[in-house]
């Protein structure tokens, strides 16, 4: 492969060689002296001349310009299909308009005008040409309608759906860890998504090298990836592509699939949160399928009763944990005691996260203990209160009537003894009076 570059390198300079030729060596006979000279001065000569010039000069240049070379095939393989191939129409458009605008200097005598000033003009205008089609991809995209907008017409109504629209994305980027989940297959089937499926080799070599590592865990993970991969090949339930691209200077197969996506203008697909966290920064359009599953799960509000199997020991105030249907936790208080059983507990709170949601909940029975302990507690209070009242009420009687004899007593001795002393004078003054 080097030795056809650097053989292809030298093939140009000696084409370039005859055209030098056949331009320049006239002139310099010319101004020689030779130019009547048939056998110097004639187009096989001058080609000739110019291609062996040119062709022991290119071994000079020619590790120069392979190393050039290389570095642009690396610069293009970078590059999406929609950036070469606006940079290529710009390039032609440049150098057309470069060729139109030389056509007036082209009939010119003099060597300045009608031949170094085309050649300046083609290098410039083509530059030009490329810059304006590949700065501005998406507006060209938009314009000429090259192979982004497909129309669909849907099978119930027959409306023309146009996929050009700003909020329409025409490839979705699957990570590693969305193939290795695989429910993407699953919402694939269910038709949510539209568009074009885009794996890029370096994810199929990051999940070919986790299907051999020496991990059992791992390699079953990445087998499952693989797997998944096919099944989406195979029974084409959505287009998909692969991208043989890739970015030798970017070491993360995050970045790169960043670096992708902003290229092609897509979304990446993945169950990734730091890959999210740092997408949403870069301004990265996300489909993120831990966010749909959680926008997907039931409510629960604080009373509702679930039916779980206690499968583990929680951390603290002997804690149990057990798990729903669709993976949230369920954090249930005294269920160390009914592991591996089903029991029905009673939410208490939930707790909703970006990693995810976490129900507290405790035994309905023990929920029924304390309300049943609560209302008798309450009925033994009242029952307590009204004999209470009843002993006060009694006591506070008795006491009347104690204060009531007393009064009567005390009475009763004054009038008596009001009584006795009057008796007694009368007998006095009775006794006086004889």
């Amino acid at each position: 492969m080097k030795m056809t570059k650097r053989l292809v390198i030298q093939l140009l300079f000696v084409i370039g060689g005859v055209g030098l030729g056949f331009r320049f060596f006239p002139i310099l006979w010319a101004v020689t002296g030779l130019a009547q000279n048939h056998i110097i001065n004639n187009f096989l000569t001058n080609a000739v001349l110019g291609a062996i010039i040119l062709y022991f000069l290119s071994f000079l240049l020619v590790g120069y310009l392979e190393k050039l070379v290389n570095r642009l095939e690396k610069y293009l393989a970078k590059q999406s299909p929609i950036y070469i191939l606006f940079g290529s129409l710009g390039i032609i458009v440049g150098l057309v308009f470069a060729i139109l605008i030389s056509t007036v200097f082209f009939r010119t005598s003099w060597f300045v005008t009608n031949t170094l000033i085309p050649v300046v003009l083609m290098l410039l205008m083509g530059y030009l040409g490329f810059r304006i089609g590949t700065t501005r991809t998406d507006e060209w995209r938009r314009l000429f309608a090259l192979g982004f907008r497909r129309n669909k017409r849907t099978s119930d109504t027959g409306e023309i759906l146009d996929e050009s629209e700003p909020n329409f994305h025409h490839y979705k980027i699957l990570d590693t860890n969305i193939l290795i989940d695989g429910r993407i297959y699953d919402i694939i089937k269910t038709g949510f998504l539209e568009g074009t499926l885009l794996v890029p080799n370096f994810v199929l070599h990051e999940l070919q090298y986790i299907a051999d590592s020496s991990d059992s865990i791992k390699r079953v993970r990445g087998r499952r990836g693989l797997d998944i991969l096919n099944k989406l090949q195979s029974e084409k339930v959505m287009p998909i592509e692969m991208y043989e691209g890739d970015f030798e200077d970017i070491p993360e197969v995050d970045d790169k699939l960043i670096e992708l996506a902003k290229q092609l203008q897509a979304v990446v697909v993945t169950n990734d949160y730091n890959l999210n966290k740092v997408s949403q920064f870069q301004n990265v359009q996300i489909m993120n399928i831990n966010a749909l599953a959680k926008s997907l799960k039931p409510r629960v509000i604080p009373g509702e009763l679930l039916n779980v199997m206690v499968v583990k020991n929680g951390t603290e105030r002997q804690q149990g944990v057990a798990y729903l249907d669709d993976g949230t936790m369920v954090v249930v208080e005294d269920g160390r005691y009914f592991i591996n059983d089903h029991i029905d507990v009673t939410v208490t709170s939930a707790l909703q996260t970006d990693a995810g949601r976490m129900i507290f909940a405790k035994p309905t029975h023990s929920t029924r203990g304390i309300s049943d302990k609560a209302t008798s507690g309450n009925s033994q209070a009242t029952s307590e209160s009204s004999s209470t009242q009843s002993q006060t009420a009694a006591s506070n009687s008795a006491k009347a009537s104690a204060s009531s004899s007393a009064v009567d007593n005390t009475v009763d001795r004054t009038v008596r003894g009001t009584k006795a002393p009057a008796k007694k004078n009368y007998r006095t003054a009775k006794k006086r009076k004889n």
